[in-house]
Order: structure tokens, then C-alpha cells, then sequence
């Protein structure tokens, strides 16, 4: 699995006038301003990426799997990720 410090070293790796520590500014940039929007219930669009964008859960019944005791789970919010056909087309080669 590739963490931060794996995209700075990857960024640094890619630009030798990038630091370390302006990579990660970056990168925690681009992350923190994702986050902004999904809290604002924003759109976010990366061009040959994907799309971030908050969809809505409704309401719905389940059931306690230890009990078998029928359970209201609230509305909620969930982040999802769309890839573009580009990023697709080059995961499946």
C-alpha cells in the first residue's frame, strides 16, 4: 500500500528542484482542499483521475446479526470515487 511518504518520495523522485518537505505541502494541499469540498458537499474533478463527490445514504432498516433484532440505521453522507477512463484504461492495461 503507497502512504504519503511513499507520494512525497514518488514526487521528489520525479522533480529534483522539489524538496521533501515542499512535497508533502503539496500533497497534504491537494488532500486537505478534497476534504474542503466533500464537507461542503462539492464536487471535485481531477482530469484523466476521477471525481470525488458526497452522495447521500437514506435511511433504512437492518438487522442485528447477533440478536436478529430489526434496527433503524440513520441517513447518512459517503465520499465516492469515480475513476476517469483514463486511469481505468491504464490499471486494466
Amino acid at each position: 500500500m503507497t502512504n504519503v511518504s511513499d507520494l512525497v518520495d514518488a514526487a521528489v523522485a520525479a522533480d529534483d528542484k522539489l524538496t521533501k518537505t515542499q512535497a508533502k505541502a503539496i500533497i497534504d494541499g491537494v488532500f486537505k482542499a478534497i476534504s474542503d469540498a466533500a464537507v461542503k458537499g462539492e464536487e471535485v474533478s481531477i482530469p484523466g483521475f476521477g471525481k470525488f463527490k458526497v452522495q447521500a445514504k437514506p435511511a433504512r432498516t437492518g438487522r442485528n446479526p447477533a440478536t436478529g433484532a430489526t434496527i433503524e440505521i440513520a441517513a447518512s453522507k459517503k465520499v465516492a470515487f469515480t475513476p476517469a477512463k483514463q486511469l481505468k484504461d491504464a490499471v486494466n492495461g
